[in-house]
């Protein structure tokens, strides 16, 4: 099959995307490690770190989603490269000066998540005009591959520079990733049209909260977003309970931990490039069904790993088959998104996706290490992986598509072709 060409244009904003991902992949975890190493933080400040900054970068998102929908997107992503350039620059800048603080990694990480939120928002609806609609999937394919080989080979990079160079070393090609991908952004060319509101008024309560809005009132958007919301949540809440099970109870070396997350992030590689063919044959909806589904059975195998190479192939085998499914499900979730979006709700829908995600991660994670606190950590895995298997509920039901917000929208692929298996 010939790869599909989607012009210059597509082609920097890839470059983009690829550049930060891998320097975030590098930066994988850093600010904790310098809250440990050099800052002896303890164990509640680094759960601070982890909570408050994301936290309160949601909520600083929160006017940016309607303040993005009317802006050119353009210099709104290269503003919040930048942004991030600059903050994420101060952490080396105070450490060789011998005055970084714990209240400055507050201040960078929801710094970081607010930008990172508008970013997505900006190139989520850029996205959506760059490219034909009918090679939404595509684009959106290549982003999910790039994104899980970021994080197959950035972290274990990223943990042998800190090991030769110091712990600042991985925060500073974060830092420079910012600025690559803002020159990326910056090479995109062609007329870029500042979006027109449809009132005079400046920033209301009800621009706050169309994203949301849209999402609960749109039947399919709001089954996907509800299920989202509840797999994304528990799967990240199994992860630090996972480590402690893993380099605690079943003495894994930290090599191995790092292998057992690292290996299976190379199947994003092969559900991302299925994407496609998949749709192709079976149909958007009924790919969102059945991968939905089966995303949700793996979970439960976590608890029943042992100490030993065994143990260690099982995390592997689980991981690997969440992740292929996962790298399927995600570019046809945000094709289907971008689909049944319209073009003056694009930025808004997608804040209002990132800032519930998150919401939904911490309140679960948080939940997660309660339960684990009171019982052990393989209990609440348990819990989490039974959970789970209650999420296929909240898919879409229907087995006819709903019509995009655009019907030019429609990919060829978006209806079930004759005779496919039902």
């Amino acid at each position: 099959m010939a790869r599909r060409e989607l012009g210059r244009e597509f082609g920097w904003l890839w470059a983009s995307y690829a550049v930060s991902a891998y320097g975030s992949g590098l930066g994988f975890g850093a600010l904790p490690l310098i809250a440990v190493t050099v800052l002896h933080a303890s164990p509640i400040q680094v759960s601070v770190l982890a909570a408050v900054g994301p936290a309160v970068g949601a909520l600083i998102a929160l006017p940016l989603g309607p303040w993005v929908e009317f802006q050119p997107k353009r210099p709104v992503m290269i503003a919040m490269d930048l942004m991030r350039f600059a903050v994420m620059a101060t952490i080396p800048i105070a450490y060789a000066l011998g005055h970084l603080g714990f209240i400055q990694l507050i201040i960078v990480s929801a710094v970081v998540a607010s930008a990172k939120i508008a970013f997505g928002a900006a190139s989520g609806a850029y996205l959506k005009a760059l490219v034909r609609p009918g090679d939404l999937l595509v684009a959106n394919a290549r982003f999910e591959s790039t994104n899980w080989s970021s994080i197959a080979v950035g972290p274990p990079l990223g943990g042998a520079a800190i090991g030769l160079f110091g712990p600042v070393v991985t925060v500073i090609a974060d830092a420079l990733s910012y600025l690559f991908s803002a020159l990326c952004v910056t090479a995109i060319r062609g007329a870029e049209q500042r979006p027109q509101r449809t009132t005079a008024s400046p920033l209301r309560t009800a621009d706050l909260l169309e994203g949301w809005r849209h999402l609960l009132n749109h039947p399919g958007l709001r089954a996907l977003y509800l299920n989202q919301l509840l797999v994304s949540g528990l799967i990240m809440a199994t992860e630090p309970l996972l480590a402690v099970v893993l380099l605690r109870e079943l003495g894994f070396s930290p090599w191995q931990y790092g292998l057992a997350f690292a290996a299976p992030c190379l199947g994003g590689l092969i559900g991302s490039r299925l994407a496609g063919r998949v749709v192709a044959r079976y149909g958007q909806l009924r790919v969102l069904r059945t991968v939905g589904t089966l995303r949700a059975i793996w979970l439960i195998g976590l608890v029943f790993i042992h100490p030993g190479a065994l143990g260690l192939m099982t995390v592997i085998a689980v991981e690997l088959a969440i992740i292929i499914s996962m790298s399927l499900y995600n570019p046809v979730l945000a094709t289907y998104r971008l689909e049944h979006t319209p073009k003056d709700r694009v930025a808004r829908t997608l804040s209002a996706w990132s800032i519930s995600s998150g919401a939904a991660i911490a309140v679960l994670s948080a939940l997660g290490g309660l339960l684990a606190s009171l019982t052990t950590p393989r209990t609440a895995i348990a819990a989490a992986g039974l959970l789970i298997l209650a999420s296929p509920l909240l898919l879409p039901r229907r087995t006819d598509p709903i019509t995009p917000v655009d019907p030019a929208a429609a990919p060829s692929h978006a209806v079930p072709q004759k005779g496919a298996p039902s």
